[in-house]
């Protein structure tokens, strides 16, 4: 199998890449950290490099790519720990997409590619602990409308998006809709989170929406894989960032007169900081790779994924805080930062514990070592 990337792809990382080291540092981020946490002149920006249509159709606007060069573009962004959820707009551009009806397509997509409007997925409950069968939304036809009865919890910039889409049950049934923000009926409560990005708490009484699709539970399981396979992605580039800083800084750092870097003990910490990341990065691979399967293949290797992932973030982040001492800590030294959104990361859409189970409940019954 050819792990080679295409030059198109390769421009693309540059792209990227060189977006982050000029536009977006260190001290451009703690700004917006400081101001709420979303900036929707960095998003516009994103917008005009093309990244909000990554997943959109070209017949709507957008460039009709796929997971590599998605996960390309998010492992880059993972580098400077960008705030801004592209991979909200891959999630939308995907599930309007393949969900959605020709109608819903053409007034939305177009306008996500163009980063005139942010939808955002909004499926998280309490009381649920990622278990995506656990839906206590409630949806009622009433003419040629629906209503929407929902709490929905970590909505990522939910105080800024445009619309949600909503998993909501139709009697015994999941189905997706999309509600707009100004939409009667439709509250939010925005907050920072830990890493210093973005969420809200979004309250939607009896507020309208229009369906996406009827098969909500198979779209659902969708729209969370292919946020699985972009936060994988995501945590690739932020730990790939934590490994170096914490290398330059083990190369600058002398204690009794020599450079920490020259302590044998040290050097085979940040080896198996080196040989965490590559584990993780071949099973990020893994899981873009698989993005296309059929949905129990997909599902399978998005929770194996996600499983090393947690494992890898966890080890790499609280390493580079040890190899720092008590500086990695602080809130004025970046890698603090970079801990903080691994930390977010190996919880987001389930965290390892949560997907260890799924890879439990998954074995057949000739796996483990007597098969």
């Amino acid at each position: 199998m050819d792990f080679n990337f295409s030059d198109d792809q390769e421009q693309l990382r540059d792209a990227v890449r060189r977006w982050v080291d000029k536009g977006y540092d260190f001290e451009r981020r703690k700004t917006i950290t400081a101001s709420g946490g979303f900036s929707p002149v960095a998003y516009r920006e994103l917008a005009e490099l093309g990244l909000t249509g990554l997943y959109v159709p070209e017949p709507q606007d957008g460039m009709g790519m796929g997971p590599n060069e998605g996960m390309v573009v998010m492992e880059e962004l993972g580098r400077g720990m960008v705030l801004e959820p592209l991979g909200q707009a891959l999630i939308a551009g995907a599930v309007l997409g393949n969900y959605a009806a020709d109608a819903v397509k053409t007034q939305w997509l177009p306008k996500i590619a163009s980063g005139e409007s942010l939808v955002v997925l909004a499926h998280q409950e309490r009381g649920a602990r990622y278990h995506l069968a656990k839906c206590e939304a409630k949806a009622a036809q009433a003419q040629q409308t629906w209503a929407l009865t929902a709490t929905k919890s970590i909505v990522p910039s939910g105080d800024h998006a445009d619309a949600f889409i909503v998993p909501a049950m139709v009697g015994a049934n999941m189905a997706l809709f999309l509600v707009e923000r100004t939409a009667a009926g439709v509250t939010t409560g925005g907050y920072i989170t830990q890493d210093g990005s973005r969420a809200a708490e979004v309250k939607l009484n009896n507020a309208p929406g229009v369906l996406i699709t009827l098969e909500g539970a198979a779209a659902l399981a969708h729209a969370v894989d292919i946020g699985i396979a972009s936060t994988c992605a995501e945590a690739i580039g932020v730990m790939d960032k934590t490994l170096a800083i914490t290398v330059e800084y083990m190369n600058t750092r002398k204690q009794f007169g020599v450079l920490i870097s020259s302590f044998q003990a040290l050097r085979h910490r940040v080896a198996d900081m080196k040989m965490q990341l590559e584990l993780a990065r071949s099973m990020s691979y893994y899981a873009s790779l698989k993005l296309n399967a059929p949905a129990a293949e997909r599902s399978a290797a998005m929770a194996r994924a996600k499983y090393q992932l947690g494992v890898s973030m966890r080890y790499v982040g609280q390493e580079a805080v040890q190899l720092h001492g008590g500086i990695g800590v602080t809130n004025e030294y970046i890698v603090s930062h970079y801990f903080k959104k691994l930390t977010q990361l190996e919880m987001t859409f389930g965290d390892t514990l949560h997907h260890l189970g799924q890879v439990s409940d998954r074995m057949q019954d000739t796996a483990g070592v007597f098969a």
